[in-house]
């Protein structure tokens, strides 16, 4: 399988969730991707657990497709042995606090004038730039800082962040949008950029309907635990057993969910008229349909509503959800070696190219096990 960044090499200088995803990204397009790491401990996702004989399956589940070397930035021959491995690259990714590189020697401007055509990007909290950009950050606190935290939850619960790290991997996939995109125009022009992916921008570039609905209304967005601001039935239901999701957005469905419950009378009730004002009355809404859902178990109504074509699906564990029959289908949980030998499973790339699943190429690697091929090899390109 041609994979479409066959050709691209990457080298990352990153830790944890946002630079390590966007590069993982990358080497499942196919780029060449190198991570360097500090030769103690190196990323320190390698210590998060679950360990399994010595390795995090965390940090395998982010470097798959990658080498690793070790270099110490602060050393003079490293800065030297890291300048080398960048002029044979394509990418640089990056994921320190603004002005880190620069210090280092390896910030943008300094690199530019070696390899004029490389693409370079930072991932930060908060930009390279403002009154802001020197303030550290993780996802808990961009979340905190985004309003994420502020619309999540009960209505009368204390805030809560997402379960899902959506700031760190919101920012990493807009960096590998936008490094795709820019290798696209070195190609036309070889004019290489530097591209500022901040945490906080990216979080707030995704809560587009929350923005909106601030600037439309001038009101901040509130909690509804999982129900929707401007639609419904739409939210997780009490059955008589358990919790199910349905969604019905649109009125056609909403005639589709009066015919499954026998209360084709709420079509004609003015409070639930258009998913407006279904939204505006959801709390009488669901007491309604709870009210009914009791008399029968969540996977019952599941069946009702999918024969029906409304969208609907139990509330699943990562368990159930990884042993659905969607899920083998598309093939996405794919067997992985770690560097131990140890054999696990992992979520390899969702996507599909003409009906292909890019593949798990290369295991993610132990710490500095590319050194002696990769470290001499950038040296004699260069020199060559």
């Amino acid at each position: 399988m041609e994979l479409p960044l066959h050709g691209v090499r990457v080298i990352e200088f990153c830790n944890v969730a946002a630079g390590p995803y966007c590069a993982m990204l990358l080497a499942d397009m196919g780029a060449d991707v190198i991570k360097v790491e500090h030769p103690e401990g190196g990323d320190t996702l390698r210590a998060w657990p679950p360990i399994s004989d010595g390795y995090s399956e965390n940090f395998a589940s982010l470097n798959r497709n990658k080498r690793s070397v070790t270099l110490n930035l602060k050393e003079a021959h490293d800065i030297e042995q890291a300048k080398a491995l960048i002029r044979t690259a394509n990418v640089l990714i990056e994921n320190n606090r603004p002005g880190v590189m620069d210090r280092l020697g390896l910030g943008y401007e300094d690199i530019r004038k070696l390899v004029p055509h490389l693409v370079y990007c930072s991932i930060s909290a908060y930009g390279q730039s403002g009154p802001r950009a020197q303030e550290g950050g993780f996802d808990l606190t961009v979340q905190a800082m985004s309003g994420i935290m502020s619309i999540t939850g009960e209505p009368d619960g204390p805030p809560v962040k997402c379960g899902v790290p959506l700031a760190d991997f919101s920012a990493g996939l807009y960096a590998a949008f936008s490094i795709a995109s820019a290798l696209r125009g070195v190609a036309s022009t070889g004019e290489g950029t530097h591209i500022d992916v901040p945490m906080l921008g990216a979080t707030l570039a995704i809560a587009a309907l929350q923005t909106s609905e601030y600037f439309g209304t001038g009101r901040d967005p509130v909690k509804l635990g999982s129900a929707h601001p401007r639609n419904a039935p739409y939210q997780a239901f009490k059955a008589r057993d358990t919790w199910f999701g349905m969604a019905a957005g649109n009125n056609a469905l909403w005639r589709s969910v009066c015919k499954v419950v026998e209360r084709e009378d709420l079509e004609g009730d003015e409070r639930f008229a258009s998913p407006t004002l279904r939204a505006r009355h959801q709390v009488e809404l669901r007491d309604i349909l709870e009210s009914i859902f009791a008399s029968a178990d969540a996977e019952a109504w599941i069946a009702r509503f999918r024969t029906a074509g409304v969208p609907c699906a139990p509330i699943n564990t990562y368990s159930q959800v990884l042993a659905d029959e969607q899920v083998e289908h598309m093939t996405w949980v794919q067997p992985l070696e770690l560097p131990n030998g140890v054999q696990t499973r992992t979520f390899g790339s969702p996507v599909r190219f003409s009906g292909q699943t890019p593949p798990i190429r290369m295991r993610p690697p132990a710490l500095g096990e590319h050194n002696g091929e990769l470290l001499a090899r950038a040296a004699s390109e260069v020199d060559a």
